[in-house]
C-alpha cells in the first residue's frame, strides 16, 4: 500500500502538525533521526537526540508535543505522547517479510490423528507427529519438527528449525524464532555408586499467550509438575530455562539468560543480558536486574539489582585486583586492632596535656 504521513496520522490515531503539504508526501521507510531524508519517517526517542532534529531531513516525524518547536520547518509532524511506542506500532507497516503461504508444502511429514485449524501453513521438510492440535493460522516453518500431542494456538507463529517436544502446549499469537527447542528434558540426574542415573522428565512446558521466544533458546520440560511461561513474556536469544522454572507475565529477559531449575520468576520483571539464576529461589515481581547478575538469593520486593563487574582500563583493573587479594590480611589487622583498643588491659597514648 502507499503509505504517507497522514495515513500513519491516521494509523495511530493522532494528529498531524507541521507542514501540512508534506502529509500527503509518500514515505518509503523508517530511519534514524541523524540519517533520516526525503521519503523517511524517524522519531525523537530521548531528549539526548535532540541535537539532531533541527537538521532533520525526514518528510515526517514522531515528536511529542514539547519538541514541535524544534522540528525543521519542512517536515510533517505526527504528535504523539511516545514516540518510541508509536515507531514500534507503525514498524509494521515497512515489513518486508513474506507472507506466509497459507498452504501444507508437499514434502511435510504429517502423521494421523494431527488435527489442522483453517489458514495454517506448514513449510518445507516439516515433521508434525501424531495427536498434535494445530491452531487456525498457525504458522510452522520449514525444518521444525513438532512432537506427539503438542498444542499450538491461533496465529502462532514457529520460525525455521523449531523443535517443539511432546505435549507441550503453546498459546495464541506467540512467535519462536529459529533454532529454539522447546520441552527437551530438564538436567535430572541422581548420583549411584554405578555413575549417574537419568531421572524421566514427565513434566510438559506449558506457554502462555503472545509469548516471544528468540533464537537458539532452550526451555526444559518440568520433571514432574510443568515449566510454565505466562503471558506477554519476552524472551531474547540463547536464553536457557531449566526444569520446572515458571516466569510470570510481561516479564523480559535479554540474551543469554540463564535460570537453574525450579526458580520463580516473578510478573514484569527485567532481567539483563547473561544474568544467571541459582535454581530455587522466588523473586518478587517488578524485579530488574543488570546485565550479568550473579542471583544466589531470592527478593522479596520490586527494585533494581547488580552485580558483575563494569569495565576499566586494564593497569586500574590490575591494581584493584591487588587490592582484593589483600582483603583477608586487612580483615585480620583491623580485628587485631579492634581488639587491643576495645581491651581493658591496653596501654593507651597518653594525652599531650597529661604528660606536661
Amino acid at each position: 500500500m502507499t503509505i504517507t504521513a497522514r495515513k500513519i496520522a491516521e494509523h495511530l490515531q493522532a494528529s498531524l502538525a507541521g507542514n501540512a503539504d508534506a502529509g500527503d508526501t509518500i514515505i518509503d521507510r523508517l530511519a534514524p533521526l541523524d540519517q533520516a531524508g526525503p521519503g523517511d519517517v524517524s522519531f525523537l526517542a530521548a531528549d539526548k537526540y535532540l541535537k539532531s532534529l533541527p537538521d532533520c531531513r525526514a518528510s515526517a516525524l514522531l515528536l511529542k508535543e514539547s519538541h514541535l518547536g524544534d522540528a525543521p520547518s519542512t517536515a510533517a509532524v505526527v504528535v504523539v505522547s511516545d514516540p518510541y511506542l508509536a515507531y514500534a506500532r507503525i514498524s509494521h507497516l515497512f515489513s518486508q517479510e513474506p507472507a506466509p503461504a497459507k498452504a501444507i508444502h508437499s514434502s511435510a511429514i504429517i502423521e494421523s490423528g494431527v488435527q489442522l485449524g483453517e489458514g495454517v501453513s506448514i513449510g518445507a521438510h516439516t515433521l508434525i507427529e501424531s495427536g498434535t492440535i494445530l491452531g487456525d493460522g498457525s504458522v510452522i516453518g520449514p525444518g521444525s519438527v513438532i512432537g506427539a500431542r503438542v498444542r499450538i494456538g491461533a496465529n502462532t507463529v514457529l520460525k525455521a528449525n523449531v523443535t517443539v517436544h511432546h505435549d507441550v502446549v503453546i498459546g495464541d499469537q506467540c512467535m519462536i524464532h529459529s533454532g529454539a527447542v522447546i520441552g527437551g528434558d530438564g538436567f535430572g540426574f541422581a548420583p549411584s555408586s554405578a555413575g549417574w542415573v537419568k531421572i524421566a522428565q514427565l513434566g510438559r512446558v506449558i506457554v502462555g499467550n503472545r509469548v516471544e521466544i528468540g533464537s537458539n533458546t532452550t526451555i526444559d520440560r518440568g520433571a514432574i509438575a510443568d515449566t510454565v511461561i505466562e503471558d506477554g513474556v519476552i524472551i531474547d536469544n540463547l536464553s536457557m530455562l531449566a526444569h520446572n522454572v515458571r516466569i510470570g507475565r510481561g516479564t523480559a529477559m535479554a540474551a543469554q539468560v540463564g535460570i537453574a531449575g525450579s526458580t520463580r520468576i516473578g510478573a514484569h520483571c527485567i532481567l539483563g543480558g547473561q544474568a544467571g539464576f541459582a535454581g530455587h529461589l522466588d523473586i518478587a515481581d517488578g524485579s530488574h536486574f543488570t546485565g550479568q547478575a550473579m542471583v544466589t538469593k531470592g527478593t522479596t520486593e520490586s527494585g533494581a539489582y547488580s552485580s558483575g563487574w563494569p569495565i576499566q582500563p586494564a593497569r586500574e583493573w590490575r591494581r584493584t585486583v591487588a587490592r582484593l587479594r589483600q582483603l583477608d590480611k586487612l580483615e585480620a589487622r583491623l580485628k587485631a586492632l579492634e581488639h587491643r583498643l576495645d581491651s581493658p588491659d591496653t596501654e593507651q597514648t597518653p594525652k599531650k596535656e597529661d604528660s606536661e
